[in-house]
């Protein structure tokens, strides 16, 4: 349960704001269509975040156990200074692809957003550190939903209102704490 909880709250936290959620704004803005976006915003996750996860998995299976708790203290702390980066989105996620309807593109754009995110290596290292698929990509893809769904529904009023600087200080705080317990083995988790 530790490792869904962990994946969902991080994921939901280093998601506001992220390119994804932005471009999840500017799709609902194009299409006004939102069971459509989020279906596809649900399918790339899984998608993305299962072969993510994968790796990661993968990855705890090739190190030993000492390495593997050095790589993945040091990349949680690493991903806690990137989580002060604010992006952007790209403006030309949703050009191009229209061919593909409403469900297609928004499948198609946030598959290639997803790539190299934050999100996606954070699940990455996620999956490496709790070595549980599952729970790693159902929290990752909740944590997706619980940000990218009310921008689809809520758009550009939710963004107003939100500190974007601060929740995505509340990330960086948890990727920090998590990577310096993963350096000190606290808990003998490795």
């Amino acid at each position: 349960m530790e490792a869904f909880l962990i994946s969902t709250g991080v994921v939901a936290l280093g998601e506001m704001g992220d390119k994804t959620q932005l471009l999840a704004f500017l799709l609902a803005a194009k299409f006004k269509r939102p069971l459509p976006i989020i279906l596809g915003i649900f399918t790339s996750t899984i998608l993305n975040h299962t072969a993510a996860g994968a790796l990661g998995t993968w990855i705890a299976a090739q190190l030993g156990p000492s390495l593997l708790r050095w790589v993945i203290g040091i990349g949680f702390i690493a991903m806690a200074g990137w989580m002060l980066i604010p992006d952007k989105a790209d403006d030309d996620a949703t050009e191009g692809h229209q061919r593909f309807g409403v469900f297609g593109t928004t499948v198609l754009a946030f598959f290639l957003a997803e790539m190299g995110d934050k999100t996606q290596i954070a699940t990455v290292a996620l999956a490496a550190r709790y070595d549980q698929l599952v729970p790693v990509v159902a929290g990752t893809t909740l944590g997706m939903m619980l940000a990218d769904v009310p921008a689809v529904f809520l758009g550009d009023k939710l963004a107003r209102k939100l500190s974007m600087p601060l929740v995505h200080g509340i990330a960086a705080l948890i990727f920090a704490v998590l990577g310096v317990l993963t350096l000190l083995n606290v808990g003998h988790l490795f």
